[in-house]
């Protein structure tokens, strides 16, 4: 288990003692979202590295949020799993929500959110011989597990909108983990904005391209 202690370096790159856990989650979770990009399927089986070892790094950072959100994520990304097969098989194209489903998408983050939050500020009272210490930003850290849940499953249905909200998810976290000092973890969602903007175009892209084809 040391293997996995956040505080285990793996090496020093300018000063910063890079672990071994947070180089896997690192370079598997850019790996997994450049995969996302290009719609190449095998995405949702290398980002399942970057869970499992995300997951060990919140919990030792205080990001209960975050760390619920990676077994969200292991069971999504066996679904997105099956359902890309599926849709490849069947060559579904990518889609985008209509406007009203956006606000109502909208509403329901805010509101899971507030509600959640509340849950996860006082987890440490609730069960506190798992949470020693209380939440990180509990609910700035319950939005970006809220969303990104959302924007997960939006990526399974290859619905477009889910590169916009996880992009602004990936903003968020850029600061969020840059304070708690896992700074390996913030480049790397520094390159998911960039990929996230990369993922929108190349499957504006592909929408293009479909719509002129049946046009």
């Amino acid at each position: 288990m040391q293997l996995f202690d956040i505080n285990n370096t793996f090496t020093t790159i300018f000063g910063y003692p890079l672990s071994y856990v947070e180089f896997i989650a690192t370079f598997f979770g850019l790996f997994s979202i450049w995969l996302a990009t290009k719609q190449v399927i095998w995405t949702w089986s290398i980002g399942l590295i970057n869970i499992v070892s995300s997951f060990i790094i919140f919990y030792q950072v205080q990001l209960y949020s975050d760390m619920f959100l990676q077994v969200y994520f292991f069971i999504t990304n066996i679904y997105g799993w099956v359902i890309w097969k599926n849709q490849f098989q069947k060559n579904r194209p990518v889609t985008a929500l209509s406007g009203k489903a956006r606000v109502l998408l909208f509403v329901f983050i805010i509101v899971s959110t507030s509600v959640f939050g509340i849950l996860v500020k006082n987890i440490h009272l609730l069960f506190p011989k798992i949470f020693i210490h209380p939440a990180s930003f509990p609910f700035i850290d319950t939005f970006i597990a809220v969303a990104s849940i959302i924007g997960t499953i939006l990526l399974a249905k290859r619905i477009i909108d889910n590169w916009a909200l996880l992009l602004i998810v990936d903003i968020i976290c850029v600061f969020v983990y840059a304070f708690k000092n896992i700074m390996f973890i913030t480049l790397e969602y520094a390159v998911f904005c960039l990929l996230a903007c990369l993922g929108l175009f190349s499957w504006l892209k592909s929408i293009r391209m479909k719509e002129f084809d049946t046009g």
